[in-house]
């Protein structure tokens, strides 16, 4: 349906919600992109002006929002197999939030064809309509992911992102032997460089401060084991980090080689190789820590390297 333009008040929940997520939650159906596009031409204003749509608004303010072709909130019905698939990911529920198991391929929101995402399927088994996602994984990558439960637990776990103050864990298979005296990559990181035709991260000292460290977990005649720990959380930090070393995170689409990839398929791992192993904080003086078991198909593809 077309919906009217109108004035949305901030209420005192959403004092410090950025903008666009404002407008997401408030226009659902509405692709993310097109929400984007409609704050940086100026239709979506706050107190009568023009804002970047990562302002944080304060409470009381008054969002603009103009006439747009909305879905009913009903309308998302996500199969019943995949919402209870993602019910049963649950790690950890805690009274602000919870910590999900991620599934490998299962997108974490709406968008760029999808209808519906993790945290669709996530609200609807669970019939929590409040739930937020306190950060982002790649559609391909598995394992820990934070869900906070209202806009005000949800807020508070995003600044402990934003301040470095979560403990994040990965594991990641890559290509070749990892050099054993590499421990850390220190690169910067810029975001959005055109490159044949579509939008990458690449290493340039134009970017973000980025720095992973690594340890070898295991070696396999063709492939390394990596345990890796994150102290910034650039968008696809890990992928760009071991690609610039020389050995690309098997599975990869995007930073890979399709010659390699095509030979890992043909060895039975056909999926992108990097997990979310695990994430620990300090919650109002409660330790939170949670570790997510990889799951059958990646225990089986490790198996069949060592085989080998």
């Amino acid at each position: 349906m077309l919906s009217k333009s109108r004035h949305e008040r901030v209420s005192d929940e959403q004092n410090g919600q950025r903008v666009d997520n404002f407008v997401i939650r408030h226009c659902p159906g509405v692709p993310r992109s097109h929400i984007y596009q409609l704050i940086r031409k100026g239709a979506v204003l706050v107190n009568g002006k023009r804002i970047k749509q990562t302002r944080k608004l304060l409470a009381g303010e008054q969002v603009r929002i103009p006439a747009l072709e909305i879905k009913a909130a009903d309308t998302v019905n996500v199969p019943s197999k995949l919402a209870q698939l993602i019910g049963d990911s649950v790690l950890l529920e805690h009274d602000d939030f919870l910590i999900v198991n991620k599934p490998a391929g299962v997108a974490v929101h709406a968008g760029s064809g999808l209808s519906f995402g993790l945290i669709d399927a996530l609200r609807q088994h669970r019939n929590e309509r409040r739930l937020e996602l306190s950060h982002r994984l790649d559609r391909a990558t598995s394992g820990c992911l934070l869900i906070g439960r209202g806009l005000k637990a949800n807020r508070r776990l995003q600044d402990l992102f934003r301040n470095r103050a979560i403990d994040k864990h990965y594991l990641a298979l890559v290509d070749g032997q990892w050099p054993k005296n590499v421990h850390k990559v220190d690169a910067p990181l810029l975001k959005n460089v055109e490159h044949a035709g579509e939008r990458r991260v690449m290493v340039s000292p134009e970017g973000q401060a980025s720095l992973t460290y690594v340890k070898i977990a295991s070696r396999f005649t063709e492939a390394t084991l990596l345990d890796v720990t994150l102290d910034t959380g650039r968008t696809h930090q890990i992928r760009v980090h071991t690609r610039h070393i020389g050995h690309t995170v098997v599975g990869d689409e995007r930073y890979g080689d399709n010659r390699r990839n095509a030979y890992f398929k043909k060895q039975g791992l056909s999926r992108l190789f990097l997990h979310s192993k695990a994430l620990g904080f300090d919650w109002l003086g409660e330790r939170i820590d949670a570790i997510a078991p990889t799951d059958s198909q990646w225990d089986s593809s490790l198996a069949k390297l060592k085989g080998s």
